[in-house]
């Protein structure tokens, strides 16, 4: 997993609430067994007509001064809904590192440190400024700082955010489930040798 330490995007913004996994990744998409390749179902629905292929030029996100966005700014209860992974993983595939939400559905939120996205919880007021920002200064960036715990935006203050610590090394350190255990392979090792396993 590609570690996360800083990152200056562009913030696409989604002003709904309570978006769902079936609405990031709906489910005809999840057949497929890869976890890559799924930036094209990312808010399908939304961002398609009718026909499944025009974009629909009323999705925000279809707006040319958001493409090469990395940054997701959202309402709250972001990734509520099932808890299939492919939603995260969508949201990767597209482009997006950061998310920025009032809050996130548990299992949403800790899939996505399993898949190097860092999702940072902010009070209302402040994601309702960053949606005014956003909208107001075309090609508005933030510059994420996970060290220093810090929005940084390309227009006003630096915002400071909290994140848990174990989570933090691990965007660090672009550790994974697999990449947990790797830290303890010397470890295993001598066990599989001492158990006749290797």
């Amino acid at each position: 997993m590609e570690p996360l330490v800083k990152l200056t995007g562009i913030v696409a913004p989604l002003d709904r609430m309570n978006v769902d996994t079936d609405q990031i990744i709906p489910k005809q998409f999840l057949k497929r067994i890869g976890r890559t390749g799924y930036e094209d179902a990312l808010f399908y629905d939304w961002r398609f007509g009718p026909d499944g292929k025009t974009p629909d030029p009323a999705f925000e996100l279809n707006a040319p001064r958001y493409q090469g966005a990395s940054i997701l700014l959202a309402r709250d209860n972001f990734g509520c809904g099932s808890s299939r992974e492919h939603a995260p993983w969508a949201l990767h595939d597209y482009g997006f590192r950061v998310l920025l939400a009032p809050s996130f559905a548990d299992i949403f939120f800790n899939n996505c440190f399993n898949n190097g996205m860092l999702p940072i919880r902010l009070p209302n007021a402040v994601i309702d400024r960053l949606f005014t920002d956003v909208r107001a200064n075309e090609g508005y960036t933030l510059t994420v700082d996970l060290p220093a715990q810090t929005l940084t935006p390309s227009v006003g203050d630096a915002i400071a955010f909290d994140i848990d610590p174990f989570l933090k090394e691990r965007l660090l350190n672009g550790w994974d489930q697999i990449g947990l255990t790797l830290r303890h392979a010397v470890r295993i090792d001598a066990y599989e040798r001492r158990r006749g396993i290797a």
